[in-house]
């Protein structure tokens, strides 16, 4: 892996910097380098949300960039703003539980999972770990990381509420199991 360039882009609230923080601690711990530029603006009030995050082998030499490796689309207007940010050789994921549309682009690969629908239907997880989800989804799609540098990360990210509820754990390790079967099963690989 030389660079791998990540859009993750929702409404505000859906979790999409909280997703991108945790991916760019699991690659800093995982010696990776990586960059994060988080875009809020009014974001934080319902409007969209977008992380822009590189985690690469070798130095980053420019912090911005065109085009993602994977775009992961989590509202319709999340597919209407971060449409731009796809070309031939991006991967787009995007929640067919919460968009309307699918996205309308020429790219490499069109994955539809349906995270929301899961996590407030599955008793055993619950709508917060939506977030959690979509980062197993992110993480089955990109191989970028191992599930263990994630799982660290969460740990250092949420250990206080961890601490506090050892249930948010299972839950949340659940979560990100389900997102990466999500991806195997897109992929027609056993789960």
């Amino acid at each position: 892996m030389a660079r791998t360039k990540i859009v993750l882009a929702g409404e505000g609230g859906q979790g999409v910097q909280s997703i991108a923080k945790i991916l760019v601690e699991a690659g800093y711990e995982a010696k990776k380098q990586v960059l994060y530029i988080p875009n809020f603006g009014v974001e934080q009030r319902g409007g969209v949300s977008i992380a822009f995050c590189q985690i690469a082998d070798e130095t980053i030499g420019e912090p911005r960039f065109a085009k993602g490796d994977i775009v992961i689309m989590l509202s319709d207007r999340a597919i209407d703003r971060c449409q731009t940010y796809v070309d031939e050789n991006s991967t787009i994921v995007y929640d067919s539980s919460v968009c309307s549309k699918k996205p309308e682009c020429k790219c490499k690969k069109i994955i539809a999972v349906d995270a929301n629908k899961i996590a407030n239907e599955d008793s055993s997880l619950g709508a917060r770990v939506f977030n959690i989800i979509i980062l197993g989804v992110l993480l089955a799609a990109t191989n970028v990381l191992e599930l263990d540098d994630i799982k660290n990360a969460m740990e250092l990210a949420l250990k206080k509420k961890f601490d506090a509820k050892p249930e948010l754990r299972t839950k949340n390790h659940k979560a990100l199991e389900v997102g990466m079967n999500l991806v195997k099963e897109e992929a027609g690989v056993g789960a």
